[in-house]
């Protein structure tokens, strides 16, 4: 019998794989492996956003820091590893509480064991859950203010109604003050498109980790090596979109069900939507924020927004 998550898992991947361009959402790259991977392409040389994000956030770390008031908690959607958030809990000795909120519970429990470690004064609150979804905040951090994290540009991961979605169940969470969402910007396309597809294969292994998954947890027959990676750039919505091209025809079992492949067609995994200033502000606005400030680079290739209530 399937646990929970493998149960969501083939729910998903049955409902995307029927599709006329079929899907699998990017949420269920996060395992273990997948985790591993993707911490891997954050120091790939082609992958620009979190060498420049994490500068940013060096540069202005007090500024941000501050914006937690003293014995504030802050709460980070899609924590990972947690590598950039120690340069604000390095400068926030203020903080009353972090809270991580994570879907690959063996990473997350990892890391916030390292995190105690590290920070002993800080309580540190890990919360396993899918940040596309209500996340129910511990019981710990109710009454404390809060300010929201999200880095690494995740939010481009998701359609503009998730995104939206996902910064309005922020704006209600109880004692919120501000929101700080990275976000990379529109630029030049070779950039974007050697930023996801580097010359390693390392962006192409964590894309097709998630065939590996399918097949591991919930006993599907995907032949992985016959699906290739690929990265396209899309003028309008700007964004980049990951694929898995089948290079050949086939059919994969799935739960009973059979998905037919031709040749060519592919898996649409995941898209990463590149924002202007005016962009961000409109997304901001139709979640009930406001745009208070945008911290770049000095290329002006990537952003951390500071959005107020």
């Amino acid at each position: 019998m399937l646990d929970t998550p493998a149960c969501a898992l083939l729910a998903d991947a049955q409902e995307g794989l029927n599709r006329p361009q079929k899907t699998l959402s990017p949420k269920w790259f996060y395992d273990a492996r997948g985790s591993a991977l993707f911490e891997q392409i954050t120091r790939l040389p082609e992958y620009y956003p979190t060498r420049t994000e994490a500068a940013i956030l060096r540069t202005d770390a007090l500024r941000l820091a501050g914006l937690v008031p003293p014995g504030g908690a802050l709460v980070e959607l899609g924590s990972g590893a947690s590598v950039k958030t120690r340069t604000l809990l390095d400068a926030g000795g203020h903080f009353g509480a972090y809270v991580p909120i994570d879907i690959s519970e063996e990473f997350l429990l990892e890391t916030a064991a390292h995190l105690r470690a590290r920070y002993p004064y800080l309580p540190v609150h890990p919360v396993v859950g899918d940040f596309t979804q209500a996340v129910i905040l511990p019981e710990a951090i109710v009454d404390q203010p809060k300010v929201g994290f999200f880095p690494g540009s995740t939010i481009g991961n998701l359609d503009p109604g998730e995104a939206v979605a996902l910064l309005a169940r922020a704006r209600v969470w109880p004692g919120i003050t501000r929101f700080v969402l990275g976000a990379d910007l529109v630029k030049e396309q070779g950039d974007l498109i050697a930023a996801y597809d580097d010359a390693a294969g390392v962006t192409a292994a964590f894309n097709r980790n998630v065939l590996h998954r399918l097949n591991r947890e919930v006993g599907a027959d995907f032949d992985v090596p016959v699906f290739r990676h690929e990265a396209r750039w899309c003028e309008d919505p700007a964004r980049i979109e990951m694929h898995l091209v089948a290079t050949r025809a086939q059919v994969v079992h799935l739960a009973g069900q059979d998905i037919h492949f031709a040749e060519g067609e592919s898996i649409h995994t995941e898209s990463c939507r590149k924002y202007t200033r005016r962009t961000l502000a409109t997304l901001a606005a139709q979640a009930g924020w406001r745009l208070e400030d945008m911290l770049t680079d000095p290329r002006d290739r990537f952003a951390v927004a500071i959005l107020t209530v």
